[in-house]
């Protein structure tokens, strides 16, 4: 009998090429990275609202120092405008125009950002990047700033001194009056919304900042403010110490401690045997002498009788005794001052 045997065939996958897994892994590497940048959100920037504060006002501190180094208070005061104007534009020519920070913001770590620019970037990482203000942005901050404040300032003197205000003046310069009156109160209640969106946002601290979308971020992400309370607390302990000294020194009788201080006192003045020949209040010679009761020492009439009808527990200047009344030539003149 013919018996067949089936054969098995068995088929052995082929092996893969060399660089197969290195294709494999770019393919794989290229897909991660394009969906990892579709869902890469902006991580908020939050910028210290104290230390924004802090920058303006280091600015103004330090313009106010300049104004000081150049000219000596109360001289030029009709052109304080105009050196205030200059000041302001120093510090703009020699920090903003040339893509510095101003003084204050970068005692602060902070720098201005275009943030219009940075919106049309899209999304990005850390909001510490973004281009600096752009030259329109610059020109136009100093416009505003240095221009504004100094024109501002001109017509509020202008107008004070013309007495636009006062019901005599002629109606158009009435209605000017009122019309400043009414742009100045417009801006500062801007000015009050503004700053209350500042303080909730932390964005734009003035309403300039705020139309130039110009805004203060972070210079350098590894530079902390560091702030030392060593003269704080100095202060603080010096202010306690005073206020302590004003509630004690009124209830101490310094009387008492005279009395007490006196054995160490090296004071020749005390001992009674001691030039008794002067007065010991005006330091002269006794023109109408009277000795006070009971320590006897001398005394001129007019300095005891007042100083005894002053203060009714009047002690002797030499020996720090009451004195009960007062004598001339063993003639009792006056009675008990208790």
């Amino acid at each position: 009998m013919d018996s067949e045997t089936p054969s098995s065939s068995s088929t052995t996958p082929e092996a893969p090429a060399a660089d197969s897994w290195i294709k494999a892994y770019e393919s794989l590497l290229h897909q991660w990275s394009s969906r990892s940048l579709s869902q890469q959100t902006a991580i908020p920037l939050t910028i210290s609202r104290v230390n924004q504060v802090d920058a303006a006002r280091l600015d103004v501190e330090l313009s106010a120092m300049l104004k000081e180094q150049l000219v000596q208070p109360g001289m030029l005061f009709q052109y304080e405008p105009e050196l205030d104007a200059f000041l302001e534009f120093l510090i703009w020519r020699f920090s903003i125009w040339v893509d510095k920070p101003t003084p204050g913001n970068a005692l602060m770590n902070l720098r201005y950002r275009d943030e219009r620019r940075m919106e049309t970037r899209g999304k990005v990482r850390t909001g510490l990047e973004g281009p600096g203000l752009t030259v329109a942005q610059k020109i136009l901050y100093c416009i505003t700033t240095v221009g504004g404040q100094y024109i501002w300032a001109r017509l509020q003197s202008f107008s004070a001194f013309r007495r636009w205000g006062d019901s005599e003046q002629r109606p158009w310069a009435q209605q000017a009056w009122i019309l400043v009156q009414r742009l100045e109160g417009f801006y500062k209640a801007a000015s009050l919304a503004n700053l209350l969106v500042f303080l909730y946002t932390g964005k734009y601290r003035n309403l300039i900042e705020r139309a130039l979308k110009a805004r203060l971020v972070y210079g350098s992400p590894n530079m902390n403010r560091a702030v030392s309370f060593e003269y704080m607390n100095r202060q603080l302990v010096w202010n306690e110490f005073s206020e302590m000294l004003l509630l004690l020194l009124p209830l101490l009788n310094s009387s008492l401690i005279k009395n007490l201080l006196r054995p160490f006192s090296k004071d020749k003045a005390s001992d009674p045997a001691v030039d008794d020949s002067v007065c010991p209040i005006c330091q002269r010679s006794p023109s109408i002498p009277f000795i006070a009761l009971p320590c006897r020492h001398r005394y001129c009439y007019y300095c005891l009788r007042t100083r005894c009808s002053a203060t009714s527990s009047f002690r002797c200047t030499r020996c720090s005794e009451p004195v009960t009344a007062i004598q001339r030539h063993e003639m009792l003149i006056s009675g008990i001052y208790m």
